[in-house]
């Protein structure tokens, strides 16, 4: 029948064609090729499917891991940044209470210059009316001997009683308080 199919096929009386193969090696071909797709099937596919398999399971794994690792690093850039920021607020928090420590202590320091300065000046008052005070009695006791001598010396009598004496004397200081506090009264108006 193969024969009846192909015309080229030699006839008995014939040569055979140097073109068309026997039909015995085109059989022997078409079983040889069916068995070694068989066998192909049945050994070299799955060894390629599973190089395929373990190939797409690399690479998939690869990009889990690439995702996994891309996944941590944004949360440590998330947690850094977080703790960058929160150190700018501990860094502000700590110049703000720096600044109110230092206006604090400028005030402190200021209250106790004032204070000082007003010890001081009160001392100094002080101190300046004791001295005007002893400077007062000293000129008054020595103004008292010389206007008392000099009274003697005009009048021509002792004047040594020293209750006289210091009547005359404290008389005389007070008709000049009231002559300088009219002065400075007429002074002030005018």
């Amino acid at each position: 029948m193969l024969t009846l199919l192909l015309p080229l096929t030699e006839s008995a009386d014939e040569a055979p064609s140097p073109l068309l193969p026997h039909t015995a090696e085109i059989i022997f071909g078409f079983v040889f090729l069916v068995l070694l797709a068989i066998a192909f099937a049945k050994v070299v596919v799955p060894k390629f499917e599973k190089a395929y398999a373990d190939r797409t399971a690399a690479i998939e794994g690869g990009m889990n891991e690439a995702k996994a690792a891309q996944a941590e690093a944004k949360a440590a850039l998330d947690k850094y940044n977080a703790q960058l920021a929160e150190a700018r607020q501990e860094a502000a928090k700590i110049r703000e209470d720096a600044r109110e420590q230092g206006a604090q202590i400028i005030a402190e320091m200021r209250e106790q210059a004032n204070a000082e300065a007003e010890r001081i000046v009160t001392h100094a008052r002080a101190q300046i009316d004791a001295e005007r005070t002893q400077a007062v009695a000293s000129l008054r006791g020595e103004v008292g001997t010389m206007a008392t001598t000099l009274a003697g010396r005009i009048v021509g009598e002792s004047l040594e009683d020293e209750a006289r004496q210091r009547r005359t004397v404290e008389r005389f200081l007070a008709e000049l308080e009231e002559s300088e506090s009219a002065r400075q009264a007429v002074g002030t108006d005018g």
